[in-house]
């Protein structure tokens, strides 16, 4: 997604207490800087933010980590998460900036991930350019350095062509597809389902979101 560049964007996300620009030096010591024993959710690609705010906000036992590697969209992430919590403080979740292809260089198999959310990402239909899909099965192998055992990954998107083929990548990856369906909002899978900004724009258009939940069995 292209979106124009936010003069305040530096300075927010420098004073930002729950940002991190270079996230390296966490590898391994989440659970110590969360301070407590909670589950970890990972989101890869959080966009604007809108999603992981939400889903922070009504589960505070659960440590949240989201991804992205476009400053603004972090910026926008970071006020998205103000204000969702409010006047509360933000303990449970970390912005952090890393391209998804080099993961593995803040997560390893001690931060023990519980569960994955892919939502909405680039579906890269050229064939040429398939490899660089979030669930592309490159990356599923790099998730699975630190997806904990029976972890799960949620899965969902508006293209058709890369539902289709993530459905054989999991599966070849040794994932079990545990859940899915190709119209989400007639067959929820899912026990709360956040409506993303692209969820929303796509539905409206009529189109159809596909989603699954696919489980590491190891």
């Amino acid at each position: 997604m292209r979106i124009r560049r936010k003069k305040w964007v530096n300075k927010e996300l420098e004073e930002c207490a729950f940002y991190f620009d270079s996230p390296i030096d966490k590898k391994g010591k989440w659970r110590e800087y969360f301070n407590n024993e909670n589950p970890i959710h990972l989101e890869l690609g959080c966009g604007k933010g809108t999603f992981i705010a939400k889903l922070a906000k009504i589960n505070a036992q659960i440590n949240y980590i989201a991804v992205d590697m476009i400053d603004t969209m972090l910026g926008l992430a970071k006020r998205n998460v103000e204000k969702e919590f409010g006047e509360d403080s933000v303990n449970n979740l970390v912005l952090a900036r890393i391209d998804v292809e080099r993961i593995f260089l803040i997560l390893d198999e001690t931060d023990i991930i519980e569960r994955i959310y892919i939502n909405f990402c680039n579906p890269w239909p050229k064939g040429k350019h398939r490899k660089k899909r979030l669930t592309y099965p490159k990356q599923l192998e790099l998730y699975k350095a630190f997806l904990k055992k029976n972890g799960e990954i949620h899965f969902k998107t508006d293209d058709d062509g890369l539902f289709e083929d993530s459905l054989k990548y999991f599966r070849e990856s040794g994932f079990e597809v545990i859940k899915y369906t190709r119209d989400l909002h007639n067959d929820n899978i899912f026990e709360t389902n956040i409506i993303t900004e692209h969820e929303e724009m796509f539905s409206s258009q009529g189109i159809k979101i596909k989603a699954l939940i696919a489980k590491y069995a190891q």
